[in-house]
């Protein structure tokens, strides 16, 4: 789908500024916002890679076995399927943490770890199963307690004070977390039928 959008959008974009006689913005615009997309990239390149390291030492130092003790219940009411001991709960203990950390381009990476493993277990493996559902319903509507990537952002582009938002950013994602859980949780029961 995404395939056809951005071609259409890039030919509009060129057919207007033909018909309007805005070809110099046209290239300045593409210009400033290549320029923009590096400066961009660079600015939270030393973040994530940053907060990478912060999550492999984690992983390495047994910190996500402690972590995952904190989340034993959350993660055996969510994940019944899941082994609290197995490395797909350490996976998915991780995974949450970094996006309760705000650290989505961090927590990619272990999110498909989780997926990986969770896999591993899974009985059928040509769909998913409840767990893996119910992991990807967790990670887009991530509750996030410092949302550091939207805050770098924010900053980046000049705002004042760039935490202002958090307070809403916690009751939009509690709730989009919450109503997710309950679908996820509804439509499990009637996929086990």
């Amino acid at each position: 789908m995404l395939n056809c959008v951005w071609p259409a959008i890039i030919l509009i974009s060129i057919f207007s500024a033909v018909v309007t006689n805005r070809i110099p913005e046209l290239s300045n615009s593409v210009l400033s916002g290549a320029k923009d997309a590096v400066d961009l990239t660079i600015s939270i390149m030393g973040m994530m890679c940053f907060w990478t390291g912060i999550m492999k030492i984690a992983e390495k130092s047994n910190l996500t076995q402690k972590i995952s003790k904190i989340f034993e219940r959350f993660i055996n009411f969510i994940f019944p399927e899941c082994d609290p001991k197995s490395s797909a709960s350490q996976a998915i203990c991780m995974n949450i943490t970094a996006n309760l950390l705000g650290l989505g381009n961090a927590a990619t990476p272990l999110g498909i770890k989780a997926m990986q493993e969770l896999q591993k277990t899974n009985k059928s493996k040509s769909s998913a199963s409840n767990s893996m559902i119910m992991l990807a319903v967790i990670n887009t509507a991530s509750f996030q307690i410092i949302p550091t990537m939207l805050c770098a952002l924010r900053q980046k582009h000049g705002s004042e004070n760039p935490m202002n938002i958090v307070p809403f950013l916690w009751i939009t994602s509690l709730c989009s977390l919450t109503v997710g859980i309950i679908a996820a949780k509804t439509f499990e029961s009637k996929r086990d039928d």
